[in-house]
């Protein structure tokens, strides 16, 4: 019997990870493999976690901290999912805000958890949108000099990195990316992928079934920066419930609040790091989200719905004032429910800024 092969996907918030693990996901299945999936987060409400359970996968998720400082939490939820009967893959998602995660996760899952795993090729994906602006060294990046410190340390401690979203790019962009990745980052293999439409998958998966050493890129870290790169980001996660007297389209809820909440943010010049909304209603889903402030909402899954009630997930990552953020998504959600005459009962919401990353484990020295 072979050990559970541990694959984690890296990358930026709004990266495309949760599409990324979806299609791993299908693809392990179709193969026989029994396949779980653990989410990570902030906090809870997740809504990554909604959209993959939507999907029939089996999901575990890991709230109130990163993978790294909560390495336990991680630990013990594989061991839940893996009750009934023992998963040939595990996928893992990180928050989308963390680095140093080769040895504060790969390593420790390695040398300190007694159950073995076989460690696939740590593959983090880059976010076309803010990656080309932070890779040319523009001057308006989207985000402060430690946020931008993430983003490459992300890359740094890869085995190998997946340029993202190449259906959406000119053949140009895709070539300065990968160009721009190699200058700064050399010896690092860059496959070209659309987890949305499969192009450039087969590549994908055979970095990814490769056998050997791998998470082995230690890194120098200054956890002071990573700390107030991190800080700089207001994050909310929300429920939500509609209710009305007559049907709602489903989709356009979920657009017009995303669209106001951009038109919201660029008023106050806030760099939206990654803002998306599951809505649900008695097996129908709909998801819509914004990856930077530059790029137009999507309604990444039509429900093509018409109802009288929803359940809604919200998740925003913005570089503002989590109270400031807490309140617009407020306001934005009753000015909708107005003018589509519903009505709009926020059950949870949680705004913050992450708190210093203390891992668990620390583990620096290769065996």
């Amino acid at each position: 019997m072979t050990n559970p092969r541990f694959i984690m996907i890296g990358g930026f918030l709004g990266a495309g990870k949760t599409t990324t693990v979806s299609r791993l996901a299908k693809s392990f299945q179709d193969e026989g493999k029994r396949v779980v999936i653990v989410t990570n987060d902030q906090a809870t409400d997740l809504v990554d976690t909604n959209i993959l359970r939507s999907q029939g996968f089996d999901v575990g998720e890991v709230a109130g901290s990163c993978f790294c400082c909560n390495f336990d939490e991680l630990t013990n939820t594989v061991e839940r999912l893996g009750t009934n009967q023992r998963p040939d893959v595990i996928l893992a998602e990180p928050v989308g805000s963390c680095t140093d995660l080769v040895a504060t996760v790969i390593r420790p899952l390695q040398d300190v958890y007694q159950q073995p795993f076989e460690i696939a090729p740590y593959g983090v994906i880059v976010k076309p949108s803010h990656g080309a602006r932070i890779l040319r060294k523009e001057s308006k990046g989207g985000f402060s000099p430690q946020a931008e410190y993430i983003f490459r340390k992300q890359i740094e401690e890869a085995d190998f990195v997946i340029v993202n979203r190449i259906d959406e790019l000119t053949n140009e962009v895709i070539e300065e990316l990968v160009s721009l990745i190699d200058q700064q980052f050399p010896n690092r293999p860059v496959v070209r992928m659309s987890a949305k439409t499969g192009q450039g998958f087969e590549a994908f998966r055979e970095f990814l079934d490769q056998k050997g050493e791998f998470g082995r890129r230690l890194m120098d870290v200054d956890y002071d920066v990573y700390a107030q790169g991190e800080a700089e980001l207001g994050w909310l996660n929300s429920q939500l419930t509609l209710s009305s007297q007559k049907e709602f389209q489903l989709d356009q809820f979920l657009m017009n609040i995303l669209r106001e909440l951009q038109y919201e943010f660029a008023i106050l010049s806030a760099e939206t790091a990654h803002l998306k909304a599951i809505g649900m209603w008695e097996g129908y889903y709909a998801v819509a989200n914004v990856i930077s402030s530059d790029t137009e909402p999507q309604l990444s899954l039509q429900s093509n719905c018409e109802t009288k009630s929803a359940n809604i997930v919200v998740n925003a990552r913005v570089a503002i004032d989590p109270d400031v953020l807490a309140e617009m998504v407020r306001k934005v959600v009753d000015r909708q429910a107005i003018d589509m005459e519903l009505i709009a009962e926020i059950d949870t919401l949680q705004s913050f800024r992450p708190g210093r990353p203390v891992p668990t484990h620390r583990i620096l020295n290769n065996r």
